[in-house]
């Protein structure tokens, strides 16, 4: 499988420092940028920052980590991927979610029923709308007659999900081509992955062995008391080790841990979300080498 690490923006993130940022990646060879959807911060709104990634470079991959669908209207989404894949092709790595993380943000995206219901059906057509012309569609929440986008990618865009629930994997299973988890042990990686598997084969699916992967807060330093309480507080009885690396060794032993797990795609965010402060550097030394 190939393993390949990728820079993710983070909450703290300063839109002043997008361009060296991005530039800087680029001449450095690092695999990909990702951007999260963080409305209440000052971070760049992924489909803006992936736009303005892609426009300055010609290797960078860039992603979201992840992107709200629920609440979406699924053409108008494909419409934007589709515009983005070709401008840069085999460089649009799109990863969505259910609902936003922030308890805040989550009434900006309105759904009219269930959510998990309305995220089924919006990925059922957003796949349609990027793989087909003409699309008609039928659903509880979505109807449209003769869909489709400017120009579809030649080869269909890789549609990826989060999320750590068993919902969530059965999702994965049924219409995901890979899965970006976050705050999971690896050994709930590893039990993620095989309930992905067997969702998939229950669908007729398969999802390929290398789309696995999970985003991962490093905090060099040491893990911060405020975010070690709120993990706890989220995640009682976990050690916070396990799921945020405090160093650089640290890093490295869950990511021996992920792959042994069969995950090989890693987002990497410092927590204090300044890429450009030194952790650019390590990045590079230390996680470069690593891939294959």
């Amino acid at each position: 499988m190939k393993i390949r690490f990728g820079v993710g923006t983070g909450s703290g993130s300063d839109p002043e420092d997008l361009p060296e940022l991005v530039d800087r990646l680029e001449a450095e060879g690092i695999d990909s940028l990702w951007f999260s959807e963080l409305i209440y911060a000052p971070a760049v709104d992924p489909t803006v920052g992936m736009a303005f990634a892609l426009s300055r470079t010609d290797h960078l991959k860039v992603g979201t980590s992840v992107a709200i669908l629920p609440g979406r209207h699924p053409v108008l989404v494909a419409e934007q991927l589709a515009s983005l894949a070709a401008l840069a092709p085999k460089r649009v790595l799109p990863v969505f979610g259910l609902q936003p993380a922030t308890p805040q943000e989550r009434d900006l995206f309105p759904v009219a029923g269930r959510r998990g219901d309305v995220f089924d059906e919006s990925l059922r057509l957003l796949r349609a709308v990027l793989r087909e012309d003409d699309v008609d569609f039928d659903g509880d929440y979505f109807t449209v007659r003769a869909a489709r986008v400017g120009r579809r990618p030649a080869r269909p865009l890789d549609i990826w999900l989060g999320g750590r629930a068993p919902a969530a994997f059965r999702r994965i299973g049924r219409y995901g081509d890979g899965w970006l988890g976050s705050f999971l042990t690896p050994a709930e990686a590893a039990a993620g992955v095989a309930a992905i598997n067997t969702e998939a084969a229950a669908a007729g699916r398969e999802i390929e062995a290398d789309h696995f992967g999970i985003t991962l807060l490093l905090a060099p330093d040491g893990i911060p008391a405020g975010l070690a309480a709120g993990i706890a507080h989220q995640r009682p009885g976990t050690d916070p080790a396990d799921l945020v690396a405090g160093s650089w060794p640290d890093l490295h032993r869950l990511i021996d841990g992920y792959l042994d797990a069969g995950l090989s795609k890693f987002v990497v965010v410092p927590a204090a979300g300044k890429p450009l402060d030194g952790f650019l550097d390590r990045f590079v030394t230390e996680l470069l080498p690593r891939q294959n």
